[in-house]
């Protein structure tokens, strides 16, 4: 809905071998493995979890260990179901906040949203213009002022300076792009992702 061209690939690249959502819960239990206090947040879209079913979506999620889904197309008014499920499997529903969203809308949204809201900084895509930053704040302040959950802001943060700057009014600074893009830089490369994103949320989360 709002991924620009870097996300859109990565989704096309995922097409081309095969991903599917089993193998997203598949990866977060290994991970889980090795890591039992880090949490997991799945962002994406609702059709591959109508597919596998709702209920046994969300038992998956959590036998995998999924803290957060951040369903970008499903809209509170028609999350209810969803939600339900969400809360007796031990799994926070998050959703997204728009520069355009009305006062009365936030506070629709933050009465069914659990975890934290994020905060889309711009009205473009995903990777693309930086926001102005004053004005994300405010609307920060203004989204606060309806709900007690923590406030991420993402979209349009692409280095240590502007994620040093959201950090200065945002509970989370959320990066997708910049750290996408790497990796399909070195896709034929793939043995050099681990250490060469690590340094890059290394380096970011140093100017926080």
């Amino acid at each position: 809905m709002a991924d620009g061209p870097t996300i859109q690939r990565s989704s096309e690249r995922a097409l081309k071998y095969g991903t599917s959502l089993r193998d997203v819960l598949e990866i977060v239990a290994e991970f889980r493995s090795q890591d039992n206090t880090t949490p997991v947040v799945l962002m994406g879209y609702l059709n591959p979890i109508e597919s596998m079913g709702y209920r046994y979506f969300v038992e998956s999620a959590e036998i995998a260990g999924v803290d957060g889904v951040l369903t970008v197309d499903l809209p509170p008014e028609e999350g209810a179901e969803f939600e339900q499920l969400c809360e007796q499997h031990n799994i926070d529903p998050i959703y997204l906040i728009a520069p355009t969203t009305t006062e009365k809308r936030i506070e629709k949204i933050s009465r069914s949203a659990r975890g934290f809201i994020y905060y889309v900084s711009v009205k473009g895509v995903t990777g693309g213009e930086v926001p102005d930053f004053s004005e994300v704040s405010k609307n920060v302040d203004m989204i606060r002022s309806k709900s007690p959950l923590p406030v991420g802001v993402g979209f349009g943060i692409k280095d240590a300076q502007s994620a040093a700057t959201v950090g200065e009014f945002a509970d989370a600074v959320v990066i997708g792009s910049v750290l996408v893009n790497k990796m399909e830089e070195l896709q034929d490369n793939p043995e050099q992702i681990p250490d060469v994103i690590s340094g890059i949320i290394s380096n970011i989360h140093s100017s926080l």
